[in-house]
Formats: C-alpha cells, sequence, structure tokens
C-alpha cells in the first residue's frame, strides 16, 4: 500500500515550501494560529481519501454546540482517534456541511501534543493547518528519571503551565476544544491506545458542555515507526456527533455508577464513561456506514 510521504509527494513539497510551523515548542507558542496557507493542502488530500457519501451524521448538535461556545459558553468536543488523519477529515467534512459547518470547523481549537510539532517538519508543517494548544502529553512523561531526566520534566511543567492558561483564555471566547480522549492513536496491538486518559476528567470538570463524536472509516493504517510511513487508503469515512451534554451532569452520573460499583479512582470511571458512550456511538454508526457502501459499491 501507498505511504502520505508517496501517495502526496507533490503536495507535501508544496506545504513544506510555504509552511512557517514552529518545530520547537516552548511556553511562548502554546497556542498556536492555524495557517490558511497550509489548510487547502490538507483539504486536498482529505479530498482525495475520502469517497462519496462521506460527511458528518448530528451536524445538529454541533450546531447546538457552536451556539453555546457563541453565547460565552466554554464547549468541548471529543474525538475518537485512529490516525493522524481525524483532525484534517473531521474539519474539512464539517465544513462542508451545511448547517453551520463552516462556522463549527473555524471555531474548532484542537489539543495537541508537542510530538506533531517536533519529530518530523513534515508533520508539523500539514499539523499547522489547524488551529491548536500544544501540550506535553502525560504519556511522553513515562520512564522518565526524577533526577537524570529533571531538565526535561521541567520543560514539561512549564509548557503545560503556559498551554493553560492558553486554554482559560480561549475556552470562553467562542472557540470549541476539540480533545483526543486517548491522548495517542489506536494501535491494534497495543490495547492500551484506546483507554482514555485519566487527566480527561479535569477537562470535563472545567467545562460547561460536551459533544462526544465517533469516527467510522479509515483512510490511514497506523503502522509501526515513523507517522508519515502509516499508509493511506480510499474509504467511506462518517463522523457521528452525539447530543450535546452538561459535563457536570455527565461528570456527576459518571461518579454516582462508580460509588455503586465501588470503584475508588473516580476520575478515570468518568472518562472509561466517555469512552464507552464513544465505542456505542462507534458501533452504532459502522453498521449505518456499511449500509452505505453496499450502495455505493452497487453503482
Amino acid at each position: 500500500m501507498e505511504t502520505l510521504n508517496t501517495a502526496f509527494k507533490d503536495i507535501i513539497k508544496q506545504a513544506v515550501s510555504v509552511s512557517k510551523a514552529s518545530t520547537v515548542v516552548t511556553e511562548h507558542n502554546v497556542y498556536q494560529q492555524g495557517a490558511a496557507e497550509i489548510l487547502p493542502f490538507m483539504d486536498k488530500v482529505a479530498e482525495a481519501l475520502a469517497l462519496p457519501g462521506s460527511g458528518v451524521s448530528g451536524m445538529e448538535h454541533l450546531a447546538d454546540l457552536y451556539a453555546k461556545a457563541a453565547s460565552g459558553k466554554s464547549c468541548l468536543v471529543f474525538l475518537e482517534h485512529y490516525s493522524n488523519m481525524d483532525l484534517p477529515l473531521f474539519s474539512y467534512l464539517v465544513r462542508k456541511e451545511p448547517n453551520h459547518g463552516k462556522e463549527v470547523g473555524d471555531a474548532l481549537v484542537a489539543i495537541a501534543g508537542m510530538k506533531l510539532n517536533e519529530e518530523n517538519p513534515v508533520v508539523a508543517a500539514f499539523t499547522g493547518a489547524y488551529t491548536r494548544i500544544v501540550i506535553y502529553p502525560s504519556r511522553s512523561l513515562q520512564g522518565l528519571d526524577a533526577e537524570k531526566d529533571r531538565a526535561e520534566i521541567i520543560r514539561s511543567n512549564t509548557i503545560n503551565r503556559a498551554a493553560m492558561k492558553a486554554l482559560l483564555e480561549v475556552k470562553v471566547s467562542g472557540k470549541i476544544i476539540l480533545v483526543f480522549p486517548s491522548g495517542t492513536r489506536y494501535r491494534p496491538w497495543d490495547p492500551a491506545t484506546k483507554k482514555g486518559v485519566r487527566e480527561i476528567d479535569s477537562y470535563i470538570k472545567s467545562f460547561d458542555y460536551l459533544c462526544p463524536v465517533a469516527i467510522n472509516g479509515e483512510v490511514l493504517h497506523v503502522r509501526e515507526g515513523d507517522m508519515m510511513d502509516d499508509s493511506v487508503s480510499k474509504d467511506l469515512v462518517r463522523f457521528t456527533a452525539g447530543p450535546v451534554r452538561s459535563c457536570g451532569e455527565f461528570r456527576a452520573a459518571a461518579r454516582t455508577e462508580a460509588e455503586a460499583a465501588g470503584i475508588e479512582d473516580k476520575k478515570q470511571a468518568t472518562v472509561d464513561a466517555l469512552m464507552l458512550l464513544l465505542e456505542d456511538m462507534h458501533i452504532k454508526a459502522e453498521a449505518e456506514r456499511q449500509t452505505l457502501l453496499k450502495k455505493l459499491n452497487a453503482q
């Protein structure tokens, strides 16, 4: 199968040539505005990979979330995470939808791990198409030695403090904060990559509303190694948005259920409830997607 590098060689060259993305993250650049000059390149990639019939179900829920954000409420989109094309496809397909699709797409601010900026200049260029707040993920700290890696631990704390400050300013400015609750792409050989990150509870606790979004269809297949070596294929991709929920009510219900079940870690229980909701949405949406695929193949 072709990779991103081979399938979109010319587009990649053009994007990198005009990119101004920073490849070093500091406390001074954690908020990164999406580059309008890069977005058309990413839209071309998304358009090339998404088969006819791809789009967004439940757009009315995202429009509802946008209205709440525009009124000054703090709002979250929790998106499943399977590949580095999740955000580009979501942005592209949402902006094509009626019912405030472009407004929703333009309002998105993604929480992104610093690896996307620092690991590969091509990935940094593509990531630069989207507005984001860059964090130092907790997963990246695993295995570090408190003494030997003291400088890196200090750096992580500095970056994350700056990121939280930026988040506090942005979340009530009409923006919608997009978060991948697993914190990483799902890799089939590592089941732990589909488990929600405990820190997600803090987002739910500090925001007003959330909207869960499932992803069905796969155009970028994760492989071990460099992200640009992931293989590509065309597919019918559907994003399914669920009803907007009060963060406070969702969290309280999850904690009550955990209490009844004798679960001590209420924070993880809240995130587990979110992941269970997304998985249930994913399973139901896949049945609908398969019906669309059959119709497409019969044409």
